[in-house]
């Protein structure tokens, strides 16, 4: 009997581990004048009948649309919070940002307006910004609120996990001058980038913001300098710091974190 309970719960937790639905999309973009693959994650309730909130989830330098997926349970956050959950290509070493060097390399606007626009008239979709989210990791949280400072009328929440909020203070680095230029002959637009310099803009907007990082980040510095910002500007946001470093163990744990914090957000509104 005890043998026949363990493999009745193990059937069940399997099925429910693989209730949900994962598929791989083609996005075209007018931005970037490619087609894009994404990852799109649907509940195991999802139906024609019913509308659900987005989630948008960027990857890191060096990372594609399949990553998230293969390196972390995010796929269980759909079934567990209802939502669909949304993982776009960002092109390796793009920076999530429209570059002024790079033709073609406007990975900020295909995020923003291409793949929202093409999910919204793909998936039932609740439409409204206050039932959509973004954040993303490392070089995707700072990807996902340059997005969102941009497409203010798009995201009504906003998160990062151990983003790289200030590229100029790696500006040797991942590839930026690529996208970014010459830190030298483009000054004001390195300067621009860097999200405590814009974050004013979340000023009299209803937009929900949270920021994870670990301790042993190297990117911690400029995490904390952010939350500093955002509480000198009295802009209320949800801030965490834990053991770990730059790590997947550390976002898979955070994502979890962060999922429960939109979700609140989402039936709030």
């Amino acid at each position: 009997m005890k043998k026949l309970i363990f493999t009745l719960g193990t059937l069940l937790a399997s099925q429910y581990a693989n209730a949900f639905n994962v598929e791989t999309i083609s996005i075209p973009s007018e931005h970037t004048k490619e087609i894009h693959q994404a990852t799109v994650i649907l509940p195991d309730s999802y139906n024609s009948e019913n509308t659900y909130p987005t989630v948008y989830v960027l990857h890191g330098w060096s990372g594609d649309y399949k990553v998230w997926n293969e390196n972390t349970s995010i796929a269980n956050q759909a079934d567990i919070h209802n939502v669909i959950i949304v993982l776009p290509e960002g092109n390796y070493d793009k920076w999530y940002i429209d570059s002024p060097i790079k033709e073609k390399s406007n990975y900020q606007s295909y995020i923003g307006i291409d793949v929202v626009n093409y999910v919204d008239n793909h998936f039932n979709t609740k439409k409204d910004p206050k039932q959509r989210a973004i954040t993303g990791l490392s070089m995707g949280g700072f990807g996902a609120f340059n997005i969102a400072l941009n497409h203010l009328d798009t995201f009504g929440n906003i998160g990062s996990i151990s983003g790289g909020f200030d590229p100029k203070d790696f500006r040797f680095n991942w590839g930026l001058e690529k996208v970014f230029g010459n830190y030298d002959e483009n000054t004001t637009f390195w300067n621009n980038k860097a999200i405590k310099n814009t974050v004013h803009k979340l000023i009299f907007k209803d937009i929900n913001i949270t920021i994870d990082c670990g301790i042993d980040d190297f990117f911690i510095d400029s995490n904390r300098e952010l939350h500093q910002k955002l509480q000198k500007l009295e802009l209320d946001h949800d801030y965490s710091e834990r053991p770990g470093g730059h790590t997947w163990v550390y976002w898979n744990n955070a994502i979890q974190y962060q999922m429960v914090f939109f979700k609140n957000k989402f039936i709030a509104n």
